[in-house]
């Protein structure tokens, strides 16, 4: 997972520059929101799948999609045809996660579950945060069309991995055409509803981030594009390696709570951040936040799955995730508009809903005290 997510963040603090070239300025909500799209659409299919011809296979597809997209985006003729992969790109966060987190779902001990989503979570910002820290230093060595060729270096890093890894589905079923026909209880699966709000209304504020934020680093004359990401990395790493077990002693949603408060804080501080120091504190902050939040809702999701819809559930999950990055990047081009004088009030857009899972968390609480 640490390689896989690497290769695909490797690319995005470029992604503004690379369809500016384009003469595609304007559509840089799209970069992000595409890419969502499709991996939003495909997670019915790869939750199914999952539970049905095992999880390996499920991620060996996101992999190769990965790969093909990662050598295509140097032959970017046009905007649309940039924009078309991004879309195809996003297919491979559709699969490959979904299986994966099926898999140490299988694997994990319910009574330390929230402790190994928590390693999980470490090496998924290991991977987010070096990716996009990294991305501007190959750049700099090989150019932009060497990043691309990079990704897919480390995205076959991923593929050889999963070769030693063993497949935890009883009994896999041989794929047949029938198992893509998608059933009304197989796309969501309803207990998980509760964590999926949590994390469709908290993912816009990252959809905003990956969107805004190599901007921010040019307004504030930040040199690395992906420097926020790299103080990120660090505080979020600190924070995943305690909270999980944290919240497996007081419960996922009061933990979660205190992880909705600190996002909120976070997006109001890199709104007004008007120096380097204010960023990169304001960075710490957000780290801090998805440290608390992004373990505790993979324990969540799993504490709510049943045992045999768990590639549904993960699935489930994940939509909420896709779409909430979604929005929140497409809210860029109707709040931001490339506009400098606009990130304050982006910013507290992406607080407003932020603080709307802290009210959602503390109703949920008040209505189901003793349930998780």
């Amino acid at each position: 997972m640490f390689f896989f997510t690497m290769s695909f963040n490797l690319v995005i603090p470029e992604m503004n520059a690379f369809i500016t070239k384009l003469d595609g300025a304007a559509l840089k909500g799209w970069i992000i929101g595409l890419f969502t799209i499709s991996a939003g659409i495909s997670r019915p299919f790869s939750g199914k799948l999952a539970d049905y011809i095992g999880r390996k296979k499920v991620m060996r597809i996101g992999i190769i999609v990965s790969a093909i997209s990662c050598l295509l985006y140097p032959f970017s003729f046009s905007i649309w045809f940039f924009l078309f992969l991004r879309f195809i790109h996003g297919f491979s966060t559709g699969f490959f996660p979904t299986g994966a987190t099926a898999l140490i779902t299988d694997i994990l001990p319910e009574n330390v579950r929230g402790t190994g989503m928590g390693m999980w979570g470490t090496f998924i910002s290991l991977g987010i945060g070096m990716g996009q820290g990294m991305s501007t230093l190959i750049v700099d060595l090989v150019g932009q069309n060497g990043l691309f060729v990079v990704a897919t270096i480390i995205i076959a890093c991923s593929y050889l991995l999963l070769l030693t890894t063993k497949e935890t589905l009883p009994r896999p079923v041989h794929f047949h055409f029938n198992l893509l026909r998608i059933k009304k209880d197989e796309v969501f699966e309803r207990n998980v509803i509760p964590v999926a709000l949590v994390m469709f209304l908290s993912a816009m504020c990252s959809g905003i981030i990956f969107v805004v934020s190599p901007d921010m680093s040019e307004f504030l004359h930040i040199p690395n594009k992906g420097a926020f990401f790299i103080f990120y990395v660090v505080s979020t790493i600190i924070v995943r390696l305690v909270t999980g077990k944290v919240s497996d002693i007081i419960g996922r949603r009061q933990m979660l709570l205190i992880g909705m408060i600190l996002l909120t804080v976070s997006m109001v501080l890199i709104g007004m951040s008007t120096t380097p120091l204010w960023y990169m504190v304001a960075s710490v902050i957000f780290g801090m936040a998805t440290g608390v939040s992004s373990p505790t809702i993979f324990a969540w999701t799993a504490d709510l799955s049943p045992d045999h819809r768990r590639g549904i559930g993960a699935g489930t999950m994940f939509i909420a995730l896709e779409f909430g990055i979604f929005f929140g990047a497409f809210s860029t081009n109707y709040i931001y508009k490339n506009n400098p004088n606009n990130i304050f009030e982006m910013f507290l857009f992406g607080a407003v809903m932020s603080g709307l899972t802290v009210l959602y968390l503390i109703w949920h609480l008040l209505k189901r005290p003793s349930k998780v």
